[in-house]
């Protein structure tokens, strides 16, 4: 099936359609070759002229064209599917702008699993990525794939913790297939390509540009069940996730957060607007009891054990603390002590992962 992928390519390479006739095009027909039998009304219908065919003809006719462009893709180690490829996702063959072919990096086998969605903040605060990778590691423990577009924060915090479950992740990149973006995602990168799997809809060797992202963010909402989205501001590029989710029919969660975190307006924005509250994995899972066989009924998120019960217990500054932002000038009044000798004890719960500093304030991270 591959190779019917690659005299697609080779199509596409050769016709130089716009992408939406491209689209029409593939979808009209399976084999490109079919495309030379056309009757001239259904042509005429696919902007497809006299000399379009005519050139597609002599390409298709040159002896071993898909096979050589086969082994470019194979010396760059990457793959391509078709529309028409059996691991194509079926769920992304079902929106309108279904990209025609996807190139690959990994286990393409993985695009037939159960997929969901988790996406956020570059900028999360502790707790945030935290629950990314909570969330993500407990989604794969049951069977489903995490989707996600591998960039900072968020993103690269749900492909650790699906790879760290066990489990398996799809990274859908903005760039070519060959390219790392950030760079600083180059060891996850390499991870996922080896461990899970990479795509794009874009040709090799393409850059990152501003405008390829909120068209990548359809393919992520596409190929998957639902998406979470885990913190995100009020325009933050999860949103285009998320809505589109909606256009294309896809269950769309988010965890609620402060209302005095900006970070997570967004999410509580959803949430009005209809999206689902998550608190913990049962809220997803319980949307889905056809796909998957069991679930556990744990919940996905910080669970208090003796160690954090201890400290609760024992410690004015983390009772003082809550899930929201407090000064450092407030905190000190509030419990009588010395900033400098507040900030060293503040310190050392943040080394141990109890509280944390957002926007120059201080809260509990769990």
């Amino acid at each position: 099936m591959e190779d019917l992928a690659c005299l697609w390519l080779l199509t596409q390479q050769t016709l130089k359609l716009p992408p939406a006739a491209f689209r029409r095009v593939i979808a009209h027909t399976a084999n490109p070759r079919d495309l030379l039998n056309l009757p001239p009304d259904t042509r005429t219908a696919l902007l497809l002229s006299k000399q379009h065919l005519d050139k597609l003809n002599r390409v298709l006719a040159r002896r071993h064209a898909d096979q050589d462009l086969q082994s470019d893709l194979q010396r760059a180690k990457v793959g391509i599917l078709c529309r028409h490829s059996d691991n194509y996702p079926p769920l992304l063959n079902e929106i309108y702008d279904a990209p025609p072919l996807l190139y690959f990096r990994g286990r393409s086998e993985l695009l037939t699993n159960p997929l969901f969605a988790l996406v956020g903040s570059r900028r999360p605060s502790r707790t945030g990525r935290s629950d990314a990778e909570a969330f993500a590691r407990a989604l794969s423990e049951v069977g489903m794939t995490v989707v996600s577009g591998m960039a900072l924060g968020v993103d690269g915090a749900a492909h650790c913790g699906a790879l760290t479950g066990g489990g398996s992740t799809i990274a859908v990149l903005g760039t070519g297939v060959d390219q790392c973006y950030p760079r600083s995602n180059a060891s996850l990168y390499e991870r996922i390509a080896h461990e899970g799997l990479l795509i794009s809809e874009l040709p090799l060797g393409s850059p990152p540009m501003r405008h390829q992202f909120p068209r990548r963010n359809r393919i992520i909402s596409g190929m998957s069940l639902g998406v979470l989205v885990v913190e995100a501001a009020l325009r933050s590029g999860s949103l285009i996730t998320a809505r589109q989710a909606l256009e294309q029919n896809r269950e769309v969660f988010a965890i609620p957060g402060s209302i005095h975190n900006p970070a997570s307006r967004g999410c509580n924005s959803l949430i009005k607007q209809g999206a689902k509250l998550v608190e913990q994995l049962d809220d997803i899972l319980e949307e889905f009891a056809g796909w998957l066989d069991s679930a556990p009924s744990s919940a996905c998120g910080h669970t208090a054990n003796a160690s954090a019960v201890d400290i609760e217990t024992s410690s004015p500054i983390y009772q003082a603390l809550g899930f929201e932002p407090v000064d450092i000038d407030t905190l000190a009044q509030n419990l009588g002590l010395p900033i400098s000798e507040l900030l060293s004890l503040l310190s050392d719960l943040e080394v141990e992962g109890w509280v944390e500093q957002f926007r120059g304030a201080w809260q509990r991270s769990r």
